[in-house]
């Protein structure tokens, strides 16, 4: 990326520069939607995760509350 000043013309753009360039750009914005994406999706599946957790957690306490005769929530 550093070469795209050597070779500008009387103008001032060179066109297969600043598309070489916009090509690398959009390459690079993709791949970081990419990454953004596969991040996104595994903070859902651990989100997911940690709900059928605390779910299990729930009924498992609930379980053994009703085992000691526990009712309500009181002793």
């Amino acid at each position: 990326m550093a070469d795209l000043g050597k070779d500008y013309g009387a103008n001032g753009s060179d066109p297969k520069n600043i598309q070489d360039l916009t090509t690398f750009v959009q390459n690079l914005l993709q791949q970081m939607q990419d990454k953004f994406q596969v991040m996104s999706d595994q903070i859902i599946t651990r989100i997911d995760d940690m709900g059928n957790r605390i779910d299990d957690l729930e009924k498992n306490i609930a379980d053994l509350m009703t085992q000691a005769g526990v009712e309500d929530g009181r002793v």
